[in-house]
Order: C-alpha cells, then sequence, then structure tokens
C-alpha cells in the first residue's frame, strides 16, 4: 500500500492550490479526480478578480482568461438599469477547463502526484483513525495510506461523508442552477456582467449573462431548488428569458451546456477532524448572495494546506490541530458571510415592486457596500423612499 503525506480529492481549484502549497511544503502529495479529464466539465460562470488570483499567487494568464470585466449592470423586473463601475477590480472571465489544468500543472511541477479517472470511495480508519483513501482507478481498487486526508470534491462531498461528516444543507440553502455557454450573442456591452431580478425571471435566485468576449457569454440560471418543479425548473425560466429577448438572443445558439446544485449557506459547521479537512464547495465555502467560490475557495485551500504542512511537521494531525484552519478561515471570513447570509434571506423575500423601489433608490456604489455585507446605511435610505420594507430589513439585517 503507498503512503503519502496528504490526499487530496478532487482537482477543482480548492484540491489543485491544496496539492500545490502541499507540495512547495515538501510534503509528499497525492491527488484522486474522479473525471478523466481536469476542468470539464465546468460547473460555474467563470467569474474571478484579480485580488483572489493574487492572494494565491497567481497571476493573470491569457492562455486562461477569456475576458477582461470593468463592472455590471442589474436589471430591475421591469428592465431599469443600475450600473456599477469597477476599473480598479480587475474582474476575469475564465476558461475555467483550461485554468484548472494550469492549477494542476503548478502542482505537479511543485511535486504533487496526480491520478485522475480515480474515485475516491471512502476514508480508511483505522482503530477510529483516518488513515487514508480507498480508491478506485479503470474498474480496480486500490487503498492509499496518509497522515492527512483533504476532501476537495466538490458539493455534497462522498469522501466527506464517509469520514462521518454531514456536508448537506437544508433545500433551502441551494441553488438549481443551469447554464448554456452561447455564441452570436448581440451584447449592449461586453466588458460588464449583466445580472436580472425578478420572480418571474429568476424566483428567489437572478439569471445573469457573463461575457467571455464579444458576442460569447455564459448565460445562466439559479434560483432555489425549493421553488423548482416540472415546467418551473431552471432550464424553464431560462429559456422563457432566451426566447423573451430576441434583441440579444435572435443569432445565438448554445456551444455547452452546464447544470448541477449550487451551494448557498455560509459554510457547514466545522471544516475538520483527526486527519481530516474539506475545503471548497465540499466545505459550502462561498458567496451566499450568488453561489459564487472560485477566490473564496482557492484561499481556503491554501489556509488549509498551510495548517496541514504545520501539523504534520509537528506529528500532530489531531482534530484539534487542524482546527487552527478553521479558526483563521472564520475570522477571515466567518462574519462577512453570516451578514451576506442574511442578505439573501431578505433579498428572497422581496416582490417585483420591492425591487423596482430599490433599483430607483440604490447606486452603483450603494450596491457595491450592501455585496460587501456593509448595509447599516440602507435602513436610512429605506426609511425615506421605501418605509415598508424596514421591518423586513430589520428582521434579517440588524
Amino acid at each position: 500500500m503507498e503512503e503519502f503525506d496528504v490526499i487530496v480529492v478532487g482537482a477543482g481549484p480548492a484540491g489543485s492550490i491544496a496539492a500545490r502549497v502541499l507540495a512547495e511544503n515538501n510534503l509528499n502529495v497525492l491527488v484522486l479526480e474522479k473525471k478523466q479529464e481536469i476542468g470539464s466539465p465546468k460547473r460555474c460562470a467563470e467569474g474571478i478578480n484579480l485580488k483572489g488570483l493574487r492572494e494565491v499567487g497567481l497571476e493573470p494568464n491569457p492562455k486562461w482568461i477569456n475576458n477582461e470585466i470593468d463592472g455590471a449592470i442589474l436589471y430591475s423586473p421591469s428592465g431599469k438599469q443600475v450600473k456599477i463601475e469597477m476599473p480598479e477590480s480587475h474582474g476575469y472571465i475564465l476558461e475555467r477547463k483550461i485554468f484548472e489544468k494550469y492549477l494542476a500543472r503548478d502542482a505537479i511541477r511543485a511535486g504533487a502526484r496526480y491520478m485522475v479517472k480515480t474515485r475516491a470511495l471512502e476514508v480508511i480508519k483505522e482503530k477510529g483513525k483516518i488513515t487514508g483513501v480507498k480508491a478506485e482507478f479503470m474498474d480496480r481498487e486500490m487503498e492509499f495510506k496518509s497522515k492527512i486526508v483533504i476532501a476537495a470534491d466538490g458539493v455534497e462531498s462522498k469522501i466527506a461523508r464517509s469520514a462521518g461528516i454531514n456536508t448537506i444543507n437544508k433545500l433551502s440553502d441551494y441553488h438549481s442552477g443551469f447554464q448554456y455557454e452561447m455564441c452570436g450573442l448581440n451584447l449592449s456591452d461586453s466588458k460588464k456582467l449583466h445580472i436580472f431580478f425578478g420572480t418571474k425571471i429568476a424566483p428567489k435566485g437572478y439569471l445573469w449573462i457573463f461575457p467571455k468576449d464579444k458576442d460569447t457569454a455564459n448565460v445562466g440560471i439559479g434560483i432555489l431548488s425549493s421553488e423548482s418543479e416540472d415546467g418551473k425548473r431552471a432550464r424553464d425560466y431560462l429559456d422563457k428569458f432566451i426566447e423573451n429577448n430576441p434583441e440579444i438572443f435572435s443569432s445565438a445558439s448554445p456551444i455547452e451546456i452546464n447544470s448541477g446544485g449550487i451551494p448557498v449557506s455560509s459554510g457547514i459547521n466545522t471544516f475538520v477532524e483527526d486527519g481530516f479537512m474539506i475545503v471548497g464547495d465540499a466545505a459550502q465555502q462561498v458567496n451566499p448572495i450568488h453561489g459564487g467560490g472560485i477566490a473564496l475557495a482557492m484561499k481556503s485551500a491554501m489556509i488549509a494546506a498551510e495548517v496541514a504542512s504545520r501539523a504534520i511537521n509537528r506529528g500532530d494531525v489531531s482534530e484539534k490541530s487542524l482546527q487552527e484552519y478553521e479558526r483563521i478561515w472564520k475570522k477571515m471570513y466567518g462574519e462577512k458571510l453570516r451578514k451576506l447570509y442574511r442578505l439573501r434571506m431578505f433579498l428572497e423575500r422581496l416582490n417585483d415592486d420591492d425591487f423596482e423601489k430599490l433599483a430607483k433608490i440604490l447606486e452603483g456604489r450603494d450596491i457595491m457596500e450592501i455585496v460587501e455585507g456593509r448595509y447599516k446605511f440602507l435602513a436610512k435610505l429605506l426609511a425615506t423612499s421605501a418605509p415598508e420594507m424596514l421591518s423586513l430589513m430589520r428582521k434579517f439585517l440588524t
């Protein structure tokens, strides 16, 4: 049985960043990826900013960046626009299939070993302690031993469940997502994200157009999973939107389809136990407003890898030792994500009239403050312009 310092399950952005950092710290690392090709299929709208890249030691590379974004346009149900200018934040739309391969290359060049088309079946336990992973490669079962296992295997992590950690939240903390990558679009501004709200457009969610170039974009939707039913699925709403907007879509065709569940909580209860850590979507480390999490997942994986390295070097991989990762993460992100979770609760209870009122009273800079979890000023605005929304705000945002 082969032995490693750390086994990472999953070769998405979180898994590969963790593997790279561990290998750079001279640890023996194995990454197990169930798919036969890293990066495919994609499961997001591919947005990230410069800060998110640099926090994990990356610089923009034209080989995996399709488009630079300088802002966003938010649309009310009636089509009223609120423009957000972000020229200094340097947003990007990735080509994630290539991006993830580059992350894996970085990790391999640092010394990590990768196995693709290798499904992690369950953790191995000896005397109640996690000591490795049982996996299947090309119909052949294999076992690998390690001091630490890191679960980076995405939403509803199977390997975390086998370790006895429940990573499944209530249905109301998931969005049902559906997305086309489309070419032939007529975009009013291909340097801005386009985000649409409304109960008839995306109930308790939103619809997006993320441009990858002048006429190609990820066009998708996320709605609360509990709202999804026959005839009212995410795809149904998206198809209706496309049909109702021929000025954008009349000459467009899809070149890829993606779908899946999107966690929109603020993290699971615990990220660690003896010899075991959880990162990225597996730990539901996402922004609760929109479910985006590439940058957050990568930074969380870097923190986890640094903590794991120190724990192995001092010979203590107990839950108590690994909780350093959880403490650092919660100090950095916990309060902000809790605030954004409450903001999501508030937004999900708004009707179309409420969205129209917000579009009238909010400016781009106000939106930027709100999505950072700084929304105390909102009470004053609502008091003068939409007092009927104050009680709802006090319930969720104070």
